[in-house]
C-alpha cells in the first residue's frame, strides 16, 4: 500500500450496525395472531396498560425501523388509542368508533393499531372483513403482554393447564429488582393521557402551560422527576412571590398557623363526585354498552335524550325495567329517536324508588322466564333427535329427509315392499319439489353461503344436494369448508 492510500484507508467510517444487531422489539405479521403470538394474554386492562407504558418508555420499538411511513415513535397518541382498547370487553373496536373517541383520522388509527400489533401488545383473534353490500365486520383483538416485558421486570409465569395453549400462562411472581419499576408503571397506568390542547389560555402563565404540556407526554420509566396533575415536581421557580399571609381573624392566640393543604373533594375511592352532566354521560355510556340497539349511537346525543331520567337518579337497570314495561321494537332504525319516545314521561310515572324497584323486579322475572323457556326448547329438541343434528328449516328439504329416513327404516325391517298401495304411499310421502320450492331452497342456501354457513347444503347427502342446489353452490360450500380450516381466514357475521 502506498503512503497516499494509507491515510485514506484510516479515514473510512466504520459500517453502520444493522437493525438486527441492536435489541429491538418487533413481532412479524405471521406472529400477530393469537395462535402464533409468543406473548401471554393480559388478565385485565390495567395490567395491559402497564405493559403499554413500558413499551412507550423503553424505546425498544420504533416504527420507522420497520416502515418508511406513518408515525415516527410510540408516543402519547398510541397510548391514548391503547386506553380506549383497554376499556373494551371483548376488544372489538371499529375504526369509526376509535376515530370518534380519539379525534384522529382513519389512517392514523390504522397506523397506531398496526404499531400495537408490531410491538406484541395486540394479537388478532378475528380479522375484520368487508363484504360488498353488507356491513363491515370489526376485528377482534386479544390484549397481549410481550415476553420482553416479563424478562425486563423478572416476572415469573406458570402454565397451570398443560393442555391449554402457551398464551394462557399466568403470573406466579416477580423479582425484587422489578418491583420498583412495576410501581412506577402502575402509576402511569392509573393516569389518563389526554389529547393535548391546541391553544393555551391567555390567562394561564407561560410556565404553567409548559408544565401542563409535560403532563400528557409519555416518557421513559426512569428515576427522573416527573410532573403529575396533583403536584408540580419539575418547576424550578419559587412560589414565594404568590404566597399571601392569612388575615388576623384567622390567627389563633396571635400565632400564625403553618399553611396546610386543603381537603380533597375526591371520594375515598379516588374518583370525584359526578355532577348532573357527568351523571347524564355516565348513564348514556352504560346504555350504549348494555343495549344492543343503542350500539354505535353518539354518547352525547343519548345523554341529552336521557337527561330527565338521569337527573331523577335513574340507573341503567331502572331504564331496562321501564323499557320492559313500555315494550321494545323488533326493528330499530334510529336508536336515539326510539329511546326518546320510550323515555317520554318516564320520570313522572315511576317517580319513586319503590316504583322503579317493582319495574326492575318484573323485568328480571321476565328475563328468568325467557331463560327457562329457552332451556326447555333446547332440551325438547335434544330429546327429539337424540343428537346434535338440527332439522333443516325448509319444508321441502324436511320432506326429502323424512323420505330418506323412511327408506332406511324399511330396509332394516326386511326389504322394500312391492305392493302398489305401499309404493303409492311412499311416493305421496316424498313428492318432488316444485320449481318455486327449488328456487327458494337455492336462494336460502346462497344467503347462508354469503354468511359463511354450509348447514343447509351439508344436511343432505352429496347426490341429493347436487341435484337440488346445483354444482355451483355445492362447489362454493366445499371452498368455504376448506377455507374455514385455515387460521388466516374467518367467516361469520355480527
Amino acid at each position: 500500500m502506498s503512503a497516499v492510500a494509507a491515510p485514506a484507508a484510516v479515514m473510512l467510517p466504520a459500517p453502520r450496525p444493522s437493525v438486527d444487531d441492536v435489541d429491538v422489539l418487533f413481532v412479524p405479521e405471521a406472529s400477530q395472531w393469537l395462535s402464533t403470538s409468543p406473548g401471554r394474554i393480559a388478565g385485565e386492562g390495567y395490567s395491559w396498560m402497564q405493559a403499554v407504558h413500558w413499551v412507550a418508555g423503553s424505546g425498544l420499538y420504533r416504527p420507522r425501523r420497520h416502515r418508511s411511513h406513518g408515525p415516527r415513535s410510540f408516543g402519547p397518541t398510541t397510548v391514548r388509542v391503547a386506553q380506549e382498547l383497554a376499556q373494551l370487553f371483548p376488544c372489538r373496536p371499529g375504526i369509526e368508533y376509535l376515530v370518534r373517541r380519539t379525534g384522529l383520522s382513519e389512517r392514523s388509527v390504522e397506523y397506531h393499531l398496526g404499531m400495537l400489533r408490531e410491538a406484541g401488545l395486540l394479537a388478532w383473534i378475528v380479522k375484520g372483513t368487508r363484504v360488498s353490500g353488507g356491513p363491515a365486520q370489526a376485528s377482534e383483538f386479544a390484549r397481549m403482554i410481550p415476553t420482553e416485558f416479563d424478562a425486563a421486570l423478572g416476572i415469573r409465569t406458570v402454565q397451570r393447564d398443560e393442555a391449554a395453549p402457551a398464551y394462557t400462562r399466568a403470573v406466579s411472581g416477580i423479582a425484587e429488582t422489578g418491583r420498583e419499576l412495576m410501581a412506577k408503571l402502575a402509576k402511569k397506568a392509573a393516569r389518563k393521557v389526554r389529547k393535548p390542547r391546541s391553544k393555551t389560555s391567555s390567562k394561564t402563565p407561560a410556565k404553567a402551560s409548559v408544565s401542563g404540556a409535560e403532563q400528557g407526554v409519555v416518557t421513559a420509566v426512569s428515576d427522573e422527576v416527573r410532573c403529575t396533575p396533583m403536584q408540580v415536581g419539575t418547576s424550578a421557580s419559587s412560589t414565594a412571590g404568590t404566597t399571601s399571609l392569612p388575615p388576623e381573624s384567622k390567627l389563633a392566640s396571635g400565632v400564625s398557623k403553618s399553611p396546610t393543604p386543603k381537603k380533597s373533594k375526591a371520594k375515598a375511592g379516588g374518583r370525584r363526585k359526578l355532577n348532573a352532566v357527568g351523571r347524564r354521560f355516565q348513564l348514556a355510556r352504560e346504555l350504549t354498552q348494555e343495549l344492543d340497539w343503542l350500539r354505535g349511537c353518539s354518547v352525547p346525543r343519548i345523554a341529552w335524550v336521557a337527561r330527565n331520567v338521569a337527573d331523577a337518579g335513574w340507573t341503567v337497570t331502572d331504564v331496562k325495567g321501564w323499557l320492559h314495561l313500555r315494550g321494545e321494537a323488533a326493528r330499530v332504525r334510529r336508536g336515539s329517536g326510539l329511546l326518546a319516545v320510550l323515555l317520554a314521561g318516564a320520570e313522572t310515572v315511576l317517580d319513586t324508588p319503590q316504583k322503579r324497584a317493582d319495574a326492575v323486579e318484573q323485568w328480571r322475572g321476565a328475563q328468568e322466564a325467557a331463560r327457562r323457556h329457552r332451556i326447555q326448547q333446547v332440551r325438547a329438541r335434544t330429546e327429539r333427535y337424540e343428537g346434535d343434528w338440527d332439522a333443516p328449516a325448509s319444508r321441502a328439504v324436511r320432506r326429502e329427509v323424512e323420505a330418506a329416513f323412511a327408506q332406511v327404516r324399511e330396509a332394516a325391517s326386511g326389504g322394500r315392499r312391492q305392493d302398489h298401495g305401499d309404493v303409492a304411499d311412499d311416493q305421496a310421502l316424498a313428492p318432488e319439489p316444485s320449481k318455486q320450492e327449488l328456487a327458494e331452497l337455492r336462494a336460502t342456501a346462497a344467503g347462508e353461503l354469503m354468511r359463511g354457513e354450509t348447514t343447509l347444503i351439508r344436511s343432505l347427502d352429496p347426490e341429493m344436494a347436487l341435484r337440488i342446489f346445483g354444482e355451483r353452490l355445492v362447489r362454493r360450500a366445499d371452498q368455504i369448508e376448506d377455507g374455514s380450516r385455515s387460521s388466516l381466514m374467518t367467516y361469520g357475521h355480527r
